[in-house]
Formats: C-alpha cells, structure tokens, sequence
C-alpha cells in the first residue's frame, strides 16, 4: 500500500469518511481547523452532510440528534470549545449513543493559547459533565494513528453505545508524516452495526424511545449501575497500550500522546548509555491500562511519568502502582516541551 504524506487532523478527517461517517456539525477553534476545513470539502463528494453550527453547543446538540438517528456522526474542538459541549457530551452517555468527538488539545484554562498541552486529560477521561458517566478516551502518537484509531474510535462507540474521543494536541494537529490510507471505500462496502434501538421512523416495529431522565423511584440508580457495567465490560474488553524495551527495565516510563514520542527517544539515549530504561504508552486512556501499570510495576522499582501537564496522568499511574514502586513526575505545563535530553537527564537523576 502506498504511502501518503499527510497532516494529523486530515488524517482524522479521512479516517472518520473510511469509518462510514457521513455527518459533521462543528465550529471553527485553533489548532483543529483542518479538520472542518477537509470535512467541509469532501463530505459533500460522498453524499455527506457538513453544517458549520452556529456554536459548540449547537453542535453536540447536532450530533446527539443524529446518533440518535443511527448515523455514525462526529464533531470536532479545542479545549474552550470541548467544555461548552459537556453538557451534551454528559446527555449522549446517558442517552446510550454512540459519537466521536475529536479534541486537540491547546493550552488552558480559559482561552490559554495555541500551543500542544496535555492538561484536557481529566476532562475527557474522569466524565467532564455532570453525573457518574465517562466517555472511551484514545490518544494516538502518529500520524498513521490518528487515521487508524479515529476509526477504532467509531467501532467502540458503536460497540458500547456510548460517545468516545479522540485526544490528540497541536502537535500531532499540525505535524506530516506518512501515513498507509488506501483508496476511499463506498459507503455501501462499509459493513456497519445494526442499530435496532435507533429513531429511524420505520414502521411496523415498536417504537423506540431514547432518553435520559429518569423519574421513577430507583430508576436513575438502576440506570447508573447498568452504566457502570458497562464502563467494566470496557475495562476488560478493551484496554490499549504498548510497552517496549520492558523485559529487562529498572526503571518504567508512562507517558501517552506526541510526548510518548518524545520520551521515547530520551529512553533510546539512555539505552545507548547502558541504563536499563522500558516505556508504557497508554494507548486507551479510559480505559486505562491499571492491570498493565499493576504487573510492571511489580517487577520494575522505579517509574517515571512524563506528561505535558501538572501530573494529571501521574494520579491515575500512582494509584495503580504496586506499593513496593517508587514514583517520579516530570511535568511541563502550559505549553511546555520534554524533549529528549530533558526525560534524560530525569531519568539520570532517578535511576
């Protein structure tokens, strides 16, 4: 297969047409502007629908109504924009339906600025509406991943019902790299899931009812627990990361996204200076990889978690640590860059 040199968020935006979606609601915010831009111009190719809404809000509000139609239908934001859709974020988790979301990440909070961060992560992966709901949470590292697991992204939520994002930052937004696409499938050839529960107005079936209140006496907690089902069934199911250089490692590395790379190559100087130095990249950060964190940690002594944030991700890491681990944090906030001499000297300072 030939490849294609390509820009992160086209690569969303081609992974999402791939992946069968015919319906984008969105509004313009930097740095994922790419996204609507490409959307804006191929989707009407394919016999899609493009509506730039008036606003975020009234764009998840869009996308609710078409996922409640049984379309596969996404949208696409930055920070700002991702907190003015939690609400509607919240209602299709309680509603049971299915979206992608797509966030690149800038600097907050407030307006922040343009730049890569990493602190949108407890947004996205602790359920940043109201109520006890969390969304599926993939955070790619490549170019060649961003088109792949928009894709996945569609497959999960279908699989769970459930709204799942894509996390990625400016940096991955912006960056080209090769990219394995293939030609354009038909929609016809796209094998999607059956959705029996969807408002499509047929007749000569029950009718269906979607909602999201709950009124009657103990029904909003049965409700929660069949939810909270749900969310372990995903734990178990379908948890993604990848480890490398593990097997001999005296000192553990966690970190996810365009910093994972990052931190990577300051692993491979380490190497290369004879310290016995492994990654784990969480791939799925709802689920999070807590059994994987659990049984490395037991044999690995030290773990360092590298992250462009205050250590947002250091929390989850620290309570699925076994005991005996000794922890550390290198975190840039705000816009600022680990790069690879900086996770060096860190792991030189701990190891």
């Amino acid at each position: 297969m030939a490849l294609t040199l390509t820009k992160g968020n086209e690569a969303i935006a081609e992974g999402a047409i791939h992946a069968g979606c015919r319906f984008y609601f969105g509004y313009p915010i930097t740095p994922q502007n790419d996204i609507p831009e490409y959307l804006a111009r191929e989707m009407p190719k394919i016999g899609g629908t493009f509506i730039q809404a008036e606003s975020e809000i009234a764009s998840i509000n869009m996308v609710l109504g078409a996922a409640a139609a049984g379309a596969r239908v996404m949208t696409s934001s930055s920070g700002p924009g991702v907190s003015l859709m939690q609400e509607g974020i919240s209602y299709l988790a309680g509603s049971e339906l299915p979206a992608l979301v797509v966030y690149i990440s800038r600097i907050g909070p407030g307006l922040g600025g343009i730049a890569p961060t990493q602190g949108d992560y407890k947004q996205v992966t602790s359920g940043g509406g109201h109520g006890d709901y969390y969304t599926i949470v993939l955070a790619p590292a490549s170019v060649q991943e961003m088109f792949s697991l928009t894709i996945k992204a569609f497959e999960l939520a279908d699989k769970y019902r459930n709204p799942a994002v894509l996390l990625c930052d400016a940096i991955l937004g912006q960056m080209k790299e090769p990219v394995e696409i293939g030609p354009r499938p038909d929609f016809k050839d796209i094998s999607l899931p059956d959705k029996p529960w969807a408002l499509n107005g047929n007749a000569g079936r029950k009718s269906n009812l979607i909602k999201s209140l709950y009124l009657g006496d103990g029904e909003m907690e049965v409700q929660n627990w069949m939810l909270f089902d749900k969310y372990n069934k995903m734990k178990q199911e379908d948890t993604y990361f990848e480890t490398t250089d593990v097997d001999d490692a005296e000192l553990l590395v966690v970190a996810f996204g365009s910093c994972s790379r990052m931190a990577q190559t300051g692993i491979d100087m380490a190497r290369e200076q004879g310290m016995k130095v492994g990654m784990l990249r969480p791939i799925s950060l709802f689920p999070f990889p807590e059994k994987a964190v659990a049984e490395l940690s037991a044999r690995i002594p030290k773990v360092l978690v590298v992250e462009m944030n205050t250590g947002q991700m250091y929390k989850d890491v620290k309570v699925n640590l076994d005991r005996a681990a000794d922890i550390h944090l290198y975190a840039r906030p705000g816009g600022g860059l680990p790069t690879p001499d900086d996770v060096l000297e860190e792991i030189k300072k701990i190891y």
